[in-house]
């Protein structure tokens, strides 16, 4: 395995800029995933590690070697797209020694290296089916499988779990993140899942518009949250943000536009009077008919262990997730507490996290 390091990087097509001199450091086996919407530039960055797009400006190094100008399959990278890839005429066995035979190495090894990586993927009875037979899930194991094999120095994983239905995303990311803490593999992992990020990484960088806007262990992303967009993007349901006015004194009070003040917590930072933006998690939303927001409820959505309950203040919409169950309807007028230690406030202008 090898530490990646990712300085100032840029990339142009022509006169356009899609990667804005992005740095990242990515540790020998550390598992990091690059996240943000589509078009953040994350795919175009881990095809940038892979070699298969030029980089315009600045240096990628895998174990210490710059690889700006080594051929792909010289990195000694192997990468898992979205769409598997596989060799529709081959078997399993096939597929997934194929790089092996290209390499020339004697048929014994690669049968060796796929029946290995076939017991570690539960891929053993299916070595000489083809893919058609297949269903999606254990295609995309024979794709990594193939992976596997050639014993790489990272792994690279371009959006892998795309093409699965809900259920199975949900073990194929509990699989891959098994791999890689028996492999111990450097592992570099691209998709726009936010659930994906926070359940699988060590590391999130969180991408938007070809730069970096964050990079940190999940929790200290979920928790303190540099900006508007990371503490919007991470998290699910989304934070919900109120503006308002900060009034400090013996109670701190938010002032909303049509004049209801609400309690937040004390901000030392804060001056008082400054136009602010409060972001709360929807877990930290409770009902409060004292001092809560009066608010109206658009949507109540039961899931069982949990109550999804939309209200919407003015124009802005309001969520929160209750534990308790709740017997309301939608019209229903209720005030919802926002005071909670872990919300934060966020600047008008700069949308920096305040506090």
């Amino acid at each position: 395995m090898a530490k990646v390091s990712i300085n100032n990087v840029r990339k142009f097509y022509g006169a356009l800029e899609v990667i804005h001199g992005v740095s990242v450091e990515i540790e020998d086996g550390e598992f990091v995933v690059l996240v943000g919407p589509s078009g953040c530039g994350k795919s175009t960055l881990l095809r940038m590690i892979a070699g298969l797009e030029a980089i315009s400006d600045g240096t990628i190094s895998v174990d210490g070697q710059v690889v700006n100008d080594v051929a792909p399959k010289e990195r000694d990278i192997a990468m898992v797209f979205q769409n598997y890839a596989l060799y529709p005429h081959m078997t399993v066995r096939e597929n997934m020694g194929f790089s092996l035979k290209l390499r020339g190495i004697s048929k014994a090894e690669i049968n060796s290296a796929v029946e290995k990586a076939a017991a570690i993927l539960g891929l053993g009875p299916l070595l000489e089916r083809v893919p058609r037979d297949l269903s999606g899930g254990q295609r995309q194991r024979v794709a990594m499988g193939r992976a596997i094999v050639r014993d790489p120095k990272v792994f690279l994983f371009d959006e892998p779990l795309s093409n699965l239905d809900a259920k199975l995303r949900v073990q194929m990311r509990t699989e891959v993140k098994d791999l890689h803490q028996r492999l111990n593999s450097t592992t570099v992992y691209v998709t726009h899942d936010q659930i994906e990020a926070m359940t699988m990484a060590d590391k999130i960088v969180v991408m938007h518009d070809g730069i970096v806007e964050q990079v940190g262990a999940p929790l200290e992303l979920y928790d303190r949250p540099k900006n508007i967009f990371v503490a919007g993007f991470l998290g699910s349901p989304a934070m919900n943000f109120i503006h308002g006015t900060y009034r400090a004194g013996d109670r701190p009070m938010l002032e909303l536009a049509d004049s209801q003040r609400v309690p937040i917590k004390p901000q030392s930072s804060v001056a008082d009077g400054s136009p602010v933006v409060l972001g709360i998690r929807p877990e930290d939303v409770v009902i409060d008919p004292q001092d809560g927001l009066s608010v109206r409820v658009s949507v109540i959505e039961p899931t069982g262990a949990e109550t999804y309950l939309v209200a919407r203040y003015g124009e802005a919409e309001i969520v929160c997730v209750l534990r308790e169950r709740v017997v309301l309807n939608p019209g229903d007028t209720i005030r919802l507490s926002v005071a909670s230690p872990s919300a934060h406030l966020f600047d008008v202008e700069t949308q920096m996290r305040m506090t």
